[in-house]
């Protein structure tokens, strides 16, 4: 009888067992289950759960209200035949296909993991701002759940998403269901500056974070940042920013080894640091200090941000606000740092999906033209040599801006070049025109090449290096100590470089024509690009491959510009 005993009893107690783990599994498997992410799901199970609903969160206090993400995608999702890239020039359908949230590479440098016990327990709550136009809801959305799940809850004081006169009510209003979000709606088309103003304004945390719209903040992202604004009150900090891809929406880790750049016709580029700057660094993972930052995703003390002048809420749209915010946090006695341990991806597109009242160009324009008014001095003279249409934009008063500058007796631009960006480059006293010597997307490039050896052309990078070029009075074509040189008279000799000063006179005068011809005056030709090489031929203006232009030309409008030097734009 024992042994159907024992038999009975492990029936039961196998029975008892399954039972255990059924309830086990209806419960939702521990809390484990619970943090996004966690050693107990895979990234394909992540998504999945993420794809449909996104569930309240409770992991290190960080928490997400339910949220039923497939009810508010839904209206806007792609349908069979639509372009995916129409209405915000990324691919819409690979966006949304992701959903809510994802786990994303952490891109940071191991210098950065465990260092949580570093970062001070007194670091002040942020005021989140997010501000868009016809924004892609998969990709808000995305943003201000990242914002929640990868942030400390301590920390985020509060969302406040300004919703810049979308043609939908609904893209903002539903995300006020999101936990710490509050949902303000412009009246009127009013653009990013005056967007985050209002935003700003409405802020009660003692840090503000202006964030783009389309991001997706990484690992331990925040509190780098709260760190070194905790540290350092007068500080204006950026993260690395990752790249999102507009096509695969693949997160792609950006070089820690970057800082904010511009050129003279007021583009922002961002430059490698310099060998010496490396060097001098005492760890890959300290702040950098930057002359300039993209612009869309900072941090910084709430009283600075508005003792310093705030925006400049006379711009428009979009475009030029860096400038202004960087030009002055310098000359007015703060920093800007870019922050390694703080990584967020950013969708970077390859045009405006959404209209400028006045048209891209001109707005741009005027935001440039006003800070180059305002912060610039007489270097202003180079933003209007590369951009000569500059100099007819209206720009409205500036009389509160300069009163700004004056009341917060703010050092010179000379100074700011000198110590800041010392390593962007100014046009000699003898060059008439320098920068990129361009055909189109493409620029002149040495090509690495030294004495004796041919250039080229390249893709225009806008970082000077190689497509470093100035046209002297005296006729030269400049790179550094080299010249370009026609060795032979006749047509199909090859361009090449040699040292400026072995050179003899005769064999050096160029003429850059009026129809964009670059004439070698000893030989009567013309430098031109076809098949690829940099020959020269007989002239012919109406050859695409012989018309050439410098990104800044000194010589043009010489006497307005000097008129332009003596006058102030009126208040």
């Amino acid at each position: 009888m024992a042994g159907p005993r024992r038999m009975r009893v492990l029936i039961l107690a196998a029975a008892l067992v399954w039972i255990l783990v059924m309830v086990y599994g209806l419960m939702g498997g521990g809390s484990s289950s619970h943090h996004t992410g966690g050693a107990g799901h895979s990234r394909a199970e992540e998504e999945s759960r993420s794809a449909r609903r996104v569930h309240e969160e409770d992991s290190d206090g960080r928490s997400v209200a339910t949220f039923d993400v497939e009810a508010y995608l839904a209206p806007t999702r792609i349908r069979p035949g639509e372009d995916a890239y129409r209405a915000n020039a990324f691919n819409l359908e690979a966006s949304d296909k992701i959903g809510a949230f994802r786990t994303v590479p952490d891109t940071r440098n191991s210098l950065c993991r465990g260092r949580e016990s570093e970062y001070s327990t007194q670091l002040q709550p942020t005021a989140v701002i997010f501000t868009f136009h016809n924004e892609a809801r998969s990709a808000i959305l995305r943003s201000i759940v990242a914002v929640l799940r990868r942030s400390p809850a301590r920390l985020i004081k509060e969302i406040i998403l300004v919703d810049d006169f979308s043609d939908n009510l609904e893209d903002a209003t539903l995300l006020a269901a999101l936990p710490k979000v509050t949902v303000l709606r412009n009246d009127q088309r009013e653009g990013l500056i005056r967007s985050r103003l209002k935003g700003a304004a409405k802020a009660t945390a003692p840090v503000l974070t202006f964030l783009d719209s389309h991001v997706e903040p990484n690992t331990l992202w925040l509190e780098p940042l709260l760190q070194r604004v905790h540290e350092c009150h007068s500080c204006v900090v950026s993260p690395i920013i990752d790249v999102i891809s507009m096509d695969s929406f693949e997160y792609i880790g950006a070089s820690a080894d970057l800082q904010g750049g511009f050129d003279w016709s007021m583009r922002f580029k961002w430059d490698a640091l310099t060998p010496q700057q490396k060097a001098n660094r005492k760890s890959p993972v300290e702040p950098i200090a930057t002359p300039m930052i993209a612009g869309g995703l900072f941090s910084t003390n709430k009283e600075w941000f508005y003792r310093s002048g705030a925006y400049d809420g006379n711009m428009d749209i979009w475009g030029g606000e860096n400038f202004e915010i960087s030009f002055r946090t310098w000359q007015c006695g703060g920093r800007l740092e870019i922050i390694p341990c703080s990584r967020v991806g950013h969708v970077f597109r390859k045009r405006h999906p959404y209209t400028f009242p006045k048209g891209n160009g001109l707005t741009y324009m005027k935001n440039t033209r006003r800070a180059a008014e305002v912060w610039m001095d007489g270097y202003k003279k180079y933003y209007y040599a590369a951009r000569p249409g500059a100099r007819n934009t209206p720009v409205g008063s500036l009389k509160e801006r300069r009163n700004l500058r004056r009341k917060l007796n703010c050092k010179s631009f000379k100074w700011y070049l000198e110590t800041v960006y010392p390593s962007l480059a100014l046009p000699e006293s003898a060059d008439v025109a320098f920068g990129a010597l361009k055909q189109g997307p493409q620029c002149l490039d040495t090509l690495g090449h030294t004495a004796s050896q041919g250039v080229g052309l390249y893709q225009c990078h806008t970082s000077g290096g190689n497509q470093d070029f100035a046209l002297t009075k005296q006729g030269t074509v400049r790179h550094h100590d080299m010249c370009l040189a026609v060795n032979q008279r006749k047509a199909g000799t090859p361009v090449v470089l040699e040292g400026c000063q072995v050179q003899s006179k005769d064999t050096r005068p160029w003429v850059h024509a009026e129809d964009k011809t670059l004439r070698h005056i000893a030989t009567s030709l013309c430098m031109d690009s076809a098949d690829g090489s940099i020959t020269m031929e007989t002239c012919d203006a109406s050859k695409y491959t012989q018309r050439w232009e410098f990104s800044v030309n000194l010589d043009k409008n010489a006497a307005d510009q000097e008129k332009e030097e003596e006058e102030e734009v009126q208040a």
